[in-house]
């Protein structure tokens, strides 16, 4: 049932004309669930499935005074059978131009690159993969990792991608050294949509660089990752940034990881902020859960591409990038060279090895199936044996959850909160949804329940002693982001709350002054993204009546465990996820398709 507490019901009662208002609803609530736009060829073939008698598509070209054409200023605007709010359309087609405009700027810098590059070869050939190749397929082969950090370094506009464990920041640690060693002035500017996120980037790049020359850890360590938001420059009730066209960021090479969990609005903010000398890098797996709010920029980026056989190289650019690749088993080959194809043509690579899950390991093989929607093969997994890597639950018996939950005994026993953080963080129950008898609430209330039967914890207050909970909105007073995870402790008889600070330190606020805070024993998926956990305990809802159950939400869930997977679901929840995909709505595919160069690029 329909009312006027419908936030879509209420947006579409706001146009005097009857024959909008059906659109105007669906739009609304396309909005909500990720979509950019609504596709006039799925709509709802019942008059029951609205809150309103009829939808007269046929009419809705004779609304001239509402719905309007591509540059037109009118609330809505119809295009190639999308229906999009006025300024979404409008987002879409500032990311075609402004991408356009990266590529071609990327195009006439390319010869003076490829000459200071070419003054490094030196270095660039020392960091080649020395990896053992037995085993390995010829996609995987291939030094994907070199060949991403030089094509960034290359182009203004530039995606690398890749599962879990496939190098991304290692990547990005060559990218950065070889970028020191060409440009020592360069001024770089690292991000991601989350702290968390920004947090853990830092740690890997660290990481990452431990083999690097004194000097070169030196300026890794002077950068300081910032949310996206931040990075933009967010100001107080406002939509707009400090940055943007006519104040571009003050950085020669900006680099955002974790790229999937970008809406379409922050993108194209985000390219407004790039100026004319600046070289963006996307980093992120194209296969992960799309951001919360509309769009999927990342995976529309990378269909398109896909589509148009943009992730093969101009055969003079192949044997470039092959030029500092000492080892021929490893370089490209003719089935990685092509005409260019589409606007991000031999601009996105994706690394293909991982590293974390070997090609026969479970974690590995479960993922891929997955992602693959190849639901038989993920059933004929459950059925099979379990492993220290890998156990399937499809009983969904309750017992799982106390077995799990034991793990949770070693942060609480631990004294030192920078440790007791550490050993919280190697372990995780993960939920699909918030609500409901295996949503989020529910199950963290469970394991209190166990905890507290075990003595292990006492609740009755908010913040109890050793409650784990995590931020749910960025505070900047405080220095904290949305996803951080803390504990809680006493200190001089006083309630606070530890956090890891940058570089891997320690730092407490006062309980007190937490006001957007959950407990974290479980958390979502969609919350998890940006996470690594040594163990996980996937736990999904009964039942085929869960929209959001979908292979992207599978895979994010299974892929955020380093070593060991549980996996608790229902039989036919599990092949219903696997076989249901995320399919949201959005123009971006379909424009950069028929995209037609200005100039040659």
């Amino acid at each position: 049932m329909h009312t006027l507490t419908d936030v879509h019901m209420m947006f579409a009662e706001c146009f005097p004309e009857s024959d909008l208002r059906p659109f105007a609803w669906l739009l609304s609530k396309c909005l909500e669930e990720g979509h950019v736009c609504l596709r006039m060829e799925e709509l709802p073939e019942r008059s029951e499935d609205l809150p309103y008698p009829s939808l007269p598509a046929d009419r809705l070209q004779g609304l001239r005074q509402w719905v309007g054409q591509p540059g037109e200023r009118k609330p809505f605007i119809l295009e190639e059978g999308r229906l999009y709010l006025q300024r979404y359309h409008a987002y879409e087609a500032r990311i075609l131009q402004r991408l356009e405009e990266l590529v071609e700027a990327g195009r006439r810098h390319r010869m003076e690159r490829w000459a200071r590059l070419e003054a490094q070869a030196g270095l660039i050939q020392s960091l080649g993969a020395t990896h053992d190749l037995g085993g390995l397929s010829a996609e995987e082969r291939v030094d994907w990792q070199l060949v991403a950090a030089l094509n960034a370094l290359t182009d203004q506009f530039s995606i690398i991608t890749g599962g879990p464990g496939t190098g991304k920041t290692t990547t990005l640690a060559k990218l950065l050294r070889i970028l020191f060693a060409c440009e020592p002035q360069a001024r770089v500017a690292l991000a991601a949509p989350t702290g968390k996120a920004a947090m853990r980037m830092l740690e890997s790049l660290q990481r990452s660089a431990q083999d690097f020359p004194l000097e070169v850890r030196r300026r890794l360590e002077a950068l300081h990752p910032s949310t996206l938001h931040r990075l933009l420059g967010w100001q107080k009730g406002q939509v707009s940034f400090q940055h943007g066209v006519g104040r571009p960021l003050d950085a020669d090479l900006v680099v955002v990881d974790e790229a999937s969990m970008i809406d379409l609005p922050l993108f194209a903010k985000l390219l407004d902020a790039c100026g004319p000398q600046t070289r963006l890098v996307l980093l992120g797996d194209k296969d992960q859960l799309a951001s919360v709010e509309a769009g999927s920029l990342l995976g529309d980026l990378c269909l398109a591409a896909d589509a148009a056989g943009s992730y093969a190289f101009e055969s003079v650019k192949a044997d470039w990038l092959n030029g500092f690749i000492t080892d021929p088993a490893r370089q490209l080959t003719d089935v990685h060279r092509g005409p260019a194809g589409g606007l991000l043509a031999g601009r996105i690579v994706e690394l293909r090895l991982s590293h974390r899950f070997r090609a026969q390991g479970e974690i590995g093989r479960l993922s891929r199936a997955i992602i693959a929607g190849q639901a038989d093969v993920v059933m004929a997994m459950a059925d099979g044996p379990a492993s220290p890597e890998l156990r399937f639950d499809t009983q969904a018996s309750e017992a799982a959850l106390g077995e799990f939950v034991e793990g949770y005994a070693d942060y609480i026993r631990e004294q030192d909160p920078l440790l007791a953080l550490k050993k919280l963080n190697q372990l995780r129950v993960l939920v699909a949804v918030k609500e409901g008898p295996r949503g989020l609430h529910a199950v963290n209330r469970g394991i209190e329940q166990i905890l507290q039967s075990q003595r292990l914890i006492l609740t009755g207050t908010d913040f109890y002693l050793n409650r784990p909970v995590i931020v749910t909105r960025n505070n900047y007073e405080l220095g904290l982001f949305n996803g951080d995870v803390g504990i809680t402790r006493q200190e001089g008889g006083r309630c606070r709350v530890y956090f890891e600070a940058e570089g891997g330190g320690l730092r407490h606020v006062a309980a007190a002054s937490l006001s957007h805070c959950e407990t974290v024993y479980a958390m979502t998926i969609h919350k998890s993204q940006g996470s690594e956990f040594d163990r996980v305990l996937l736990w999904l809802p009964e039942g085929t009546d869960t929209p959001i159950l979908t292979r992207e939400l599978l895979y994010t869930g299974v892929t955020r465990a380093r070593a060991s997977v549980v996996l608790h679901a229902p039989t036919e929840t599990l092949r219903y996820s696997v076989e249901q995909q995320v399919r949201r709505a959005s123009g971006i595919p379909d424009r950069l398709g028929a995209w037609r160069p200005t100039s040659h690029v």
